[in-house]
């Protein structure tokens, strides 16, 4: 998924700045909105990336799950089971499958980076209304709104799967301690 993210974000950019070029030389309206339309299609790829690149730069998967930001709230699990997120949670892709894999990770560690997963996601759910801010000089609000409100929710179902399955991983980690404190072995 990271390479097919980068891949997007190069191919917008490199449109969008053909289409503005062509744009400038044709004075033509179609080269506009495709201009736009790319350059805002490349900002939401590169803000994602460069979201999650900051936040793991400063953070490192080392979230301190414990954190009030991080528990669940009373309503949560009403909400969780109102969605039906058990049943589409894994259809969801992942960017970094390895960060929260059982073999190499232990429930803590994936529990840290689901709340680092959290945080990027919560973030980008706010920049996601940045491009707004052009609308001034644009017009198309309902474009631009339509845009952010689409790609703000598309965070947002990540946000409720990291706050959905981490007491499950937590649960599990709980569950491994307890057994080694019986015996000495993870089980």
């Amino acid at each position: 998924m990271a390479k097919g993210m980068k891949i997007c974000a190069a191919g917008s950019a490199a449109a969008g700045l053909v289409c503005a070029l062509l744009y400038l030389y044709l004075e033509s309206g179609v080269m506009l909105t495709l201009a736009i339309t790319f350059v805002t299609t490349a900002y939401h790829f590169d803000m994602r990336l460069l979201v999650g690149t900051i936040v793991n730069g400063i953070f490192h998967n080392r979230m301190d799950y414990t954190r009030k930001w991080f528990r669940l709230r009373p309503f949560e699990a009403t909400l969780y089971a109102a969605l039906h997120v058990k049943q589409w949670k894994g259809k969801l892709p992942t960017y970094a499958p390895e960060w929260f894999s059982l073999r190499t990770h232990s429930p803590q560690e994936i529990a840290q980076a689901m709340c680092q997963a959290e945080i990027v996601h919560e973030i980008i759910v706010v920049l996601s209304f940045l491009p707004l801010c052009v609308v001034p000089r644009f017009g198309s609000l309902w474009v631009f709104l339509i845009t952010s409100l689409l790609a703000a929710g598309f965070d947002l179902l990540f946000v409720i799967v990291q706050r959905y399955n981490r007491p499950r991983v937590l649960r599990l980690a709980g569950k491994r301690r307890r057994n080694l404190d019986k015996t000495g072995f993870f089980q």
